[in-house]
């Protein structure tokens, strides 16, 4: 089951996944950055601040896509959701937020068709605009399936709050599909303070306990008998009557289980034993979960990335080993991340290449062996010539993948004109040294651009230059990367330029260079859980 897709996810909702066939589903959707989000990438060669790529642009702005998704919401038969839509555009007009709603709206109806009934969502979002999605996910899944807002503390206190109160909480909000719906109930553990508190009771051999009160909350004549304990004393039941029948109550004597008053007259109590408590029942504010720093281990340099420990705990809580997870909006992979970690099979989707190319270096790091199938790119010359028709810097960022770069520079190029991608390599096994790659989609080829690459690798520093085509190579452009000469080393030479076309990078060719410092993509760090073969689901 296991699915990596790239493109639209409405589109992909629509097209590819089928009624009620996910049993879980968690998405957060960008929002409110007003910025274009840049991916950060390792490098060895002091190059950090450069090394970056647009990864997407989450301003919104009403326009005729929004204006189809409004539609789209209208025609849906959901009247409830339709309404509630309609409401929302007298109110807020053709504003960013109107087309982010609007936008929303269609995909959130798409994801309540493929979820099951015993299913749950989560949506994760800031608190700009986290009060009208919920009253859209009121709309669409209905006010009773609303289960919590959680409140997770993203951050620490900012020092730039001015005439407010300083922002450092995302909302998530959880809903389901039916009240059937899968819960696994959640512990944190009690704190040294709460246990020196509310423990305060030791056994001959150490053991701690609480007592609490066998009073029955209700009034209960079938429970108000007298009981006479081992100790010999006789006690009374409260006029409520007694939390259980007298089998239970002799079960827990027998197990010394029963805490006796210390004075005549006072009421027999229980015994909780600390050793058999598995905590407090997880509520809905989260503090313990910090967000991911600049050295967080498993950051992997993509904008909005969520720890682990979030998902896993989210996962943990809704669903279980053997269901299928889904993440429409799945950036950098945590989501099918924690799934895969915890036995779960996923689906994930993302509109750009560069977001599905990291998410399968990370999944490659993180679990050697997976097996996972990916839809939506290139598979031969036909879908490359696809993919570099209809969008340019897609088909360089996934060129780019195929050599194992990192992706640069992105749509703004402006001085950096002729760089697409970098390959940091170690030729001696010390000082690393690097690659420029260039991509070329278009359908003519000339030894100029050969020439071009060779004074860009010059410009740079670089030592050797790759050439990803998507046209057949030329004679004269070979001619012209042999006469750039030979890039030496103390272990051999190797062609200062390069030239590889994709029809060749399909059959597992590769650039010729010696020992490539693999570091300068940020690694996830290897789970215990392995190969997934080794899972009873896959």
């Amino acid at each position: 089951m296991n699915q990596l897709y790239c493109g639209d996810n409405l589109t992909v909702l629509r097209g590819c996944i089928n009624d009620e066939s996910a049993d879980f589903i968690y998405l957060d959707p960008p929002f409110n950055s007003q910025a274009t989000y840049n991916v950060l990438f390792r490098s060895t060669a002091g190059e950090q601040s450069r090394a970056q790529i647009e990864a997407f642009e989450d301003t919104w702005i009403w326009g005729d896509e929004a204006e189809l998704a409004f539609d789209g919401v209208m025609t849906s038969g959901n009247i409830n959701a339709a309404e509630m839509l309609r409401s929302m555009r007298v109110f807020l007009k053709e504003t960013d937020m109107m087309a982010y709603l609007s936008m929303m709206a269609v995909r959130l109806l798409e994801l309540r068709r493929v979820l099951k009934p015993t299913g749950s969502i989560y949506l994760h979002c800031d608190p700009t605009a986290s009060h009208y999605l919920k009253i859209l996910m009121d709309a669409i899944f209905g006010g009773d399936c609303c289960l919590n807002e959680i409140i997770w503390k993203r951050t620490h206190s900012h020092g730039n709050v001015a005439r407010n109160y300083g922002s450092i909480n995302d909302n998530i909000l959880f809903y389901c599909k039916s009240q059937n719906h899968v819960w696994n109930q959640l512990y944190t553990p009690f704190t040294a303070g709460y246990i020196a508190e509310k423990f305060t009771g030791k056994d001959p051999d150490g053991r701690r306990y609480q007592n609490v009160t066998l009073r029955n909350p209700g009034v209960r004549p079938n429970l108000r008998y007298p009981y006479t304990a081992s100790n010999g004393v006789t006690y009374q039941p409260h006029p409520n009557g007694w939390s259980c029948d007298i089998k239970r109550m002799q079960k827990y004597d027998n197990e010394n289980r029963l805490h006796y008053p210390a004075k005549p007259g006072g009421q027999l109590r229980l015994k909780l034993y600390l050793d058999e408590q598995p905590g407090i029942r997880l509520q809905n504010i989260w503090e313990d979960i910090p967000a991911l720093n600049s050295q967080a281990q498993e950051r992997l340099g993509y904008p909005t990335q969520k720890p682990l420990a979030l998902m896993e705990r989210i996962l943990s809580a809704s669903s279980n080993e053997g269901d299928i997870v889904l993440d429409p909006f799945c950036g950098c992979g945590t989501t099918v991340h924690a799934a895969q970690k915890l036995r779960r099979e996923w689906i994930g989707i993302d509109i750009t290449h560069l977001a599905i190319s990291l998410i399968e270096k990370r999944l490659k790091d993180a679990f050697p062996g997976i097996k996972y199938e990916v839809h939506g790119t290139p598979k031969d010359l036909e879908g490359a010539r696809d993919l570099a028709s209809r969008d340019k810097y897609q088909f360089q960022w996934w060129a780019v993948s195929l050599v194992n770069a990192v992706p640069f520079a992105g749509k703004k190029k402006g001085a950096d004109s002729g760089i697409d991608g970098l390959i940091y390599f170690k030729p001696e096994g010390k000082t690393t040294e690097k690659a420029i790659v260039s991509v070329k989609g278009g359908e003519n080829v000339n030894v100029a651009m050969v020439r071009d690459l060779a004074h860009v690798v010059d410009r740079e520093k670089a030592k050797i230059g790759v050439f990803i085509t998507l046209a057949d190579s030329t004679g004269p452009m070979r001619t012209e990367a042999i006469k750039a000469g030979y890039y030496e080393t103390l272990y051999g030479k190797y062609p200062k330029i390069q030239i590889l076309t994709i029809q060749e990078l399909f059959e597992g060719k590769q650039p010729n260079i010696p020992l490539v410092d693999t570091s300068a993509f940020k690694k996830a760090p290897k789970e215990s859980k392995g190969d997934q073969d080794a899972l009873p689901f896959s």
